[in-house]
């Protein structure tokens, strides 16, 4: 016991601040790329329930990829030629090559992955919000934007939360596969540690207490957010009753 928590320590030789440092990136990168997703998913949202023909088959081939796609395969496609076509761009225009953030790459790739999953959320919540409300919207003479803003996205929330609260356990998660391309996330961090002091079970163990613990927070944190979205809708036992 003694040894694991000397192993642990936050300064040297101990390993743990390898592992909080670890934890910060994947924080970074699932901010990041939740955020990203969501944007990409209201926007896909839309364009599936009122966009075009074309664009609503578009959006229907991105999402059905993406979520077919193992995640993993994903990531290695999108980092690799994703970093390929900038530098092909980079250099057709004269400059050399960009060396790309890790973090604003793993924010990409995880992003482009979210936003497949957020698009079928929002959507789902959208067709969710009584069509009276919508109606009484237009009624009043409200631009798209507007009905967005202060009908569309209030009311869809409630609809909307537990969905994106899994899928911001997703992304948390999803930043381990960013290993495989050399980020210095928890994962990564937590390899290294256990290589080099062969504690695997010490240090896997201690990443996925991390691990836990963000999962736990997150969890209140959304539980929160839901009862705020709900205020003032019949409760849920009530109606079950």
């Amino acid at each position: 016991m003694e040894q694991a928590l000397d192993l642990l320590a936050l300064s040297p030789p101990g390993w743990g601040g390898n592992l909080l440092r670890g934890l910060n990136h994947s924080l970074q990168i699932a901010f990041g790329a939740f955020g990203f997703g969501l944007l990409i998913g209201l926007l896909g949202a839309y364009g599936k329930l009122y966009g075009g023909p074309v664009t609503r088959d578009l959006l229907a081939v991105y999402t059905t990829v993406v979520r077919a796609v193992p995640e993993l395969v994903l990531i290695l496609i999108l980092y690799y030629v994703g970093s390929d076509l900038i530098n092909q761009a980079s250099e057709a225009l004269g400059g050399g090559r960009v060396e790309i953030s890790g973090v604003a790459a793993g924010i990409w790739v995880l992003g482009v992955v979210q936003g497949a999953y957020a698009t079928e959320i929002l959507r789902g919540a959208i067709k969710a919000v009584p069509s009276g409300q919508i109606e009484a919207a237009r009624a009043y003479g409200m631009s798209p934007v507007l009905m967005m803003r202060r009908v569309t996205i209030p009311a869809m929330m409630s609809f909307a939360i537990p969905g994106l609260a899994n899928l911001w356990l997703i992304a948390t998660k999803d930043t381990a596969l960013l290993a495989v391309v050399g980020f210095n996330e928890l994962t990564q961090e937590t390899r290294q540690a256990a290589s080099s002091t062969r504690a695997y079970f010490t240090f896997f163990l201690a990443a996925g207490v991390l691990y836990l613990m963000v999962s736990l927070a997150s969890g209140r944190i959304f539980g929160r957010i839901e009862k705020w979205a709900r205020k003032g809708q019949p409760s849920l036992r009530k109606a079950g009753a």
